[in-house]
């Protein structure tokens, strides 16, 4: 009797020591950059950027060639991050602005903040979470705080104001090493959002200096990528000083294309407080058609590395996984093992495979719908579909689409609409599909009348 009790001991303190050793949940951070190109990167063959940091978390992981956001704009590209779904399907078509503009538009004031969710649904999950820097997803007085959406620490600009930080600088940064100091003994969610390219540009002086032998307008510009980088490496590096690197899921990404250069001239002697103007924003892409604004490649294909050490391998390039930003709430979930609510429609898939560098076939078309005009040469389409190796793109009154190979035409330079009919016929019956399920916006005078009620 005594020697099975004995037994029975040990084998409680066996399997004790079992779960002890078991990993904890990794922990993930999401560097979301503003207004990048995809050849802003070293790595993308940037003429005049330097971003060595990038540079090595792409060599430590996993460089994706074939990843789009979900809008050429910034808050409803954030809006898809944020719920998994396309930001149609939340009645987000521009960026948030103003209560006269969002009742031109057809939108709310913010987004919904019992809509589905990523950092609630991970915070249910036992997760710490938090975001820092740039939030743009709502932008009225009396828009709901952050953390109504799921956020136990907050610092943010374009926010609800109540943990407000500056523009400039990586006070944004600071905020999220702060938070991951705090927390790194648990399971950890941040969303850190870089205000870096966006207008205005605050270049700093250090990089000035290191970027003196530029000309005007790209010396400001590398240096401004230069600081956004800085605080990529700042993440990368107190992740290992921590102990926690090798159980920490690092994604770096940007909302869509570079700004449009702006015609006008601003010298350097000439910038003020308010910082500098689009006369600067000399981002590249790489060769893809397109800039902000627009649903060519140019406005939406954009950098995404993923390094993730002894999960993620090490020094790829991935040019045929086809990756999208909805997949990201189902695939940071698939990451922390925590499964998707029972009544979530999720538009995304889990890509884990892909950034465990095995073979990914996407299943799901990819959507896009964008009411921004057509002021610019390449801010024609207003909606696009994405569906295997071709994408359709469409103009407002559907007068206007071309097609394009995205197996060999990459950079969307020759419009095959024309040698194949039976393929726009089947993606229009898609992308008209899934524009009638879409939510009816509401009319100009419910959203003025609503609002007065306010």
């Amino acid at each position: 009797m005594k020697i099975k009790l004995a037994l029975l001991i040990g084998l409680l303190v066996s399997l004790a020591g079992i779960a002890d050793a078991a990993p904890p949940q990794p922990n993930i951070v999401f560097i979301f950059a503003d207004d990048w190109g995809y050849g802003d990167l070293g790595i993308h063959g940037s003429t005049f950027c330097q971003t060595p940091h990038l540079d090595r978390m792409a060599s430590e992981g996993i460089d994706f060639s074939n990843f789009t956001v979900n809008s050429p704009v910034c808050s409803p590209s954030r809006v898809a991050v944020m719920t998994g779904q396309f930001p149609a399907r939340q009645c987000v078509h521009q960026h948030f602005q103003s209560i006269g503009a969002h009742i031109n538009r057809g939108m709310p004031d913010w987004l919904d903040p019992q809509a589905p969710m990523l950092p609630r649904m991970l915070q249910e999950a036992g997760y710490k979470t938090g975001h820092f820097g740039k939030w743009h997803l709502g932008s009225v007085a009396d828009s709901p705080t952050e953390d109504a959406y799921g956020y136990d620490r907050f610092a943010t600009f374009n926010g609800s104001g109540k943990n407000e930080i500056k523009k400039s600088g990586l006070e944004s940064v600071d905020h999220a090493v702060e938070f991951i100091k705090e927390f790194h003994e648990q399971p950890f969610f941040v969303n850190l959002w870089l205000h870096e390219a966006h207008l205005a540009h605050y270049p700093q002086e250090k990089y000035l200096e290191k970027f003196k032998y530029l000309d005007e307008q790209e010396r400001v510009y590398a240096s401004v990528i230069a600081e956004g980088d800085e605080g990529v490496g700042r993440i990368l590096t107190l992740l290992k000083e921590l102990g926690i690197d090798q159980n920490t899921l690092v994604v770096f990404s940007t909302d869509n294309g570079p700004e449009v250069t702006r015609g006008e001239e601003h010298k350097f002697h000439d910038k003020t407080k308010v910082g500098l103007g689009g006369y600067y924003s000399v981002g590249e892409t790489g060769g893809l058609k397109g800039r902000k604004r627009s649903l060519f490649s140019g406005g939406i294909r954009v950098p995404f590395i993923v390094r993730w050490p002894g999960v993620v391998p090490a020094g790829k390039t991935d040019t045929t996984s086809v990756l999208t930003a909805v997949d990201l709430l189902p695939t940071f979930l698939d990451v922390t093992g925590t499964p998707l609510p029972d009544d979530y429609q999720p538009d995304g898939e889990s890509v884990l495979a892909a950034f465990k560098g095995e073979s990914f076939v996407r299943t799901k078309p990819i959507y896009w719908e964008w009411k921004g005009g057509d002021r610019q040469e390449f801010t024609w389409p207003t909606l696009g579909i994405q569906d295997g190796r071709w994408k359709l793109l469409v103009s407002p009154d559907q007068q206007k689409l071309e097609l394009y190979d995205l197996v060999n035409d990459w950079a969307e330079t020759k419009d095959v609409s024309d040698s194949h009919p039976e393929i726009v016929q089947q993606l229009s019956e898609k992308l008209n599909a899934w524009k009638s399920g879409l939510p009816q916006a509401p009319s100009k005078n419910a959203l003025s009348k609503n609002r007065k009620k306010k």
